[in-house]
């Protein structure tokens, strides 16, 4: 009994790894991973060239200069990226009959949708990633001192930005039928998140008076605002740049406890709608 066991758990193991290694192999010959890998490397490489790690700006400078200005990339590319390829996954293979075929092979649903998710992860985590390491290598040479408490948050961050995202956008893929559909709800999201909750929406609440508590709540359920004032903290420990939104966080949450927020809740998000996708994916029809 145990043997059978361990055999089909091997199974779904080869299963799931060859789903991720396929998807890594497609993505790879896709021309927007390149032009999603060269955004962020050439932009690091740019940064560097131009000397930002010299000039001071708002009291940064070296690295901690260099990072002020990724992070203000990463929250105006990395999302629209990201839900953009990943609406496009489920209901692609659907369109394409692709997903018909890889069902007739002796693979699961959890391994092909899972198997996906996080080929996806890799896939747009990983460049990022790299860019922001090459940045400390060539920080190092240089003798700069690094921030790596910094570093170390700013990392777990971007990756929790991106995988509230890839469950969002998984989500979505399962969701409707034509590709047309899926991008135009992903860029829905998209600019719902960049625009309405942090300029129409605290606009109607602070014209109906509503508490400050509640309006910076509702703001913070935005997993876009969420990183960029968790982003904020990491270099400005008073949030002097929010004003006095800043009280109401620091008095409940206190620096760590918000750091540890802005990490853990895009986490959660993101495997919420990811568990959303597959309960959709698994109870619609498949073809």
């Amino acid at each position: 009994m145990s043997s059978l066991v361990s055999a089909a758990t091997n199974h779904k193991q080869n299963a799931l790894l060859a789903t991720v290694v396929a998807e890594i192999r497609e993505s790879f010959r896709a021309k927007w991973f390149f032009l999603y890998a060269l955004i962020f490397g050439g932009a690091i490489i740019l940064l560097l060239a131009l000397g930002i790690t010299e000039s001071q700006v708002l009291g940064f400078t070296g690295l901690s200069r260099l990072l002020v200005t990724y992070i203000q990339l990463c929250v105006a590319i990395l999302p629209i990226f990201v839900l953009v390829t990943t609406v496009r996954t489920v209901v692609g293979d659907r369109e394409s009959n692709v997903l018909e075929y890889i069902l007739s092979l002796p693979i699961s649903l959890a391994a092909y949708y899972w198997g996906k998710l996080l080929a996806r992860f890799l896939i747009v985590f990983l460049p990022v990633f790299l860019a922001l390491s090459g940045a400390l290598f060539w920080g190092a040479v240089k003798g700069l001192s690094i921030p790596w408490t910094i570093v170390g948050y700013y990392s777990l961050m971007l990756a929790a930005l991106a995988w509230s995202f890839l469950g969002t956008g998984m989500f979505i893929s399962t969701l409707v039928r034509k590709q047309e559909w899926a991008l135009g709800l992903a860029f829905l999201v998209w600019l719902t998140l960049l625009l309405f909750i942090d300029v129409i929406l605290i606009g109607v609440l602070l014209q109906n008076q509503i508490m400050e508590e509640v309006i910076i709540g509702i703001a913070l359920l935005n997993p876009l605002q969420a990183f960029r004032t968790g982003a904020i903290l990491l270099f400005d420990p008073e949030l002097s740049l929010l004003g006095p939104a800043s009280y109401v966080i620091l008095d409940n949450f206190g620096k760590t406890g918000f750091l540890l927020y802005s990490i853990i809740y895009p986490l959660g998000l993101g495997w919420g709608f990811s568990w959303l996708g597959f309960k959709v994916f698994q109870k619609g029809d498949l073809v």
